[in-house]
């Protein structure tokens, strides 16, 4: 079993975060940009982060997601030595390390498909060819990913492949030393696949983490013991931005009844997803929200919520960014001293609380989830293991509100500092809340 249940997450976009060029001329001249990364690790340790999450670091055309050489760190980034560096010292500093594993497709720029196009059938099992012809008139029709050519489907049913796909896994392990990988879109993965890269990962390292990228449907077809750890929470992610903007904090309660809750019927009680409030595909959660007063509420729930939270850089500081304005505009460079000054909110107080709370407590990686009021627009929970509990009281209204727990004990609000009776009547100012925890 993967040591994961205690992570809590930094979500980097590296192409974006270091301000590298769009598109990759390969030029051999390259600049370290990874030192950005480098300079955000005390940033990133103090607010109490014990895991990065990386976006595509291999080289590819333009985002990351059309990988030409999966052994290369992108020239627009650095040098394999600098992201071997990179990752010692996140090591040195307590960090896990966890790679996007783009396996479902490739850049038209790979090089057994460049082998294909001109004229070597070698390797042409290696992909879903076929006459005819594509748009870009190669002679032949191939598959995309979901209709975009410029990312060409690997056959992950052909030996060699898979073969290839575990050997780089290998080399990464044994370069850098990661820890985990997300693997993009394992929606569309071969299951067979995963379960041949689920043996091969924990042979590597037996507290390998898992996550992979899932929408919708059953999350146990992907996540179970003989595939994936752990997956990307879409379901609550949707019912956590539009729950505070309908002020229907039923939907969210609903959603983790649903997922978390002790009934015999409900799905992953015990299982740890992935949840995040935003990331590089989606807008900014302080876009997302009407009301913007809310921002300081939504991450003590994302926090103490079954699950391993991540936070998107920048968020941090509530930055803003619309999925309508291009990926561009989620994918910005990072500069804390222009993020200070443009975003609605600094929450690195606040997430730093939380992010503290996360990697120690008991209760919020193991323990039950119970609900206790529910309102339109008020909501608290419970959280409890091995005598430790956290409550979690929300209030997403302008207005005041006063909550009745009917918990008894000595408690500490986590984000205040202060201690709190939760054993009557407790105030909460609008938009605000309260982790209290019994420790």
């Amino acid at each position: 079993m993967s040591d994961f249940t205690n992570f809590a997450v930094y979500h980097i976009y590296p192409l974006g975060f270091c301000g590298c060029p769009k598109t990759n001329d390969y030029s051999e001249n390259t600049e370290n940009r990874l030192k950005k990364i480098e300079d955000a690790i005390p940033h990133i340790k103090e607010m109490g982060f014990n895991a990065i999450y990386f976006g595509p670091v291999f080289q590819s055309v333009a985002h990351g997601y059309d990988t030409v050489d999966y052994t290369k760190i992108d020239s627009r980034l650095g040098t394999n030595a600098d992201f071997a560096a990179l990752c010692k010292k996140l090591h040195e500093n307590g960090i896990k390390i966890i790679l996007d594993g783009v396996f479902n497709h490739v850049g038209r720029d790979f090089t057994k498909f460049v082998e294909v196009r001109n004229g070597n059938n070698s390797y042409r099992d290696w992909f879903h060819i076929n006459d005819g012809n594509s748009c870009y008139n190669d002679g032949f029709w191939y598959e995309g990913w979901e209709g975009h050519y410029e990312l060409v489907k690997l056959n992950l049913y052909n030996p060699a492949v898979k073969e290839y796909l575990k050997e780089v896994i290998t080399g990464w392990v044994k370069e850098f030393d990661i820890d985990g990988l997300r693997l993009d879109v394992a929606y569309c993965l071969d299951l067979n696949f995963l379960k041949e890269l689920h043996g091969h990962c924990k042979w590597l390292k037996n507290d390998f983490w898992l996550m992979g990228e899932t929408l919708h449907g059953d999350y146990n077809r992907w996540m179970n013991p003989e595939m994936l750890d752990s997956v990307t929470n879409y379901e609550c992610y949707k019912g956590l931005f539009s729950s505070f903007n309908d002020l229907n904090m039923f939907e969210i309660a609903h959603s983790l009844n649903r997922q978390f809750g002790k009934e015999q019927w409900c799905l992953y009680t015990g299982k740890l997803l992935y949840s995040f409030v935003d990331n590089h595909d989606v807008s900014r959660i302080a876009t997302m929200l009407n009301n913007k007063r809310q921002l300081p509420v939504i991450y003590p729930l994302l926090f103490t919520m079954p699950g391993i939270p991540g936070v998107y850089y920048g968020s941090e500081y509530g930055i803003e960014g619309d999925k309508h304005n291009g990926d561009d505009a989620l994918r910005v460079e990072y500069n804390e001293e222009k993020f200070r000054a443009e975003g609605i909110a600094d929450l690195t107080a606040e997430i730093t609380a939380l992010c503290n709370l996360r990697t120690s407590s008991k209760a919020l990686a193991h323990g039950d989830y119970t609900p206790l009021q529910l309102l339109n627009r008020q909501f608290s929970f419970r959280r409890d293991c091995d005598g430790e509990t956290v409550v979690t009281l929300l209030n997403i209204d302008d207005n005041p509100f006063d909550f009745n727990p009917g918990i008894s004990g000595e408690f500490t609000d986590v984000l205040t500092g202060k201690k709190i009776d939760l054993s009557g009547s407790v105030h909460l100012d609008g938009c605000s809340a309260v982790v209290a925890v019994n420790k």
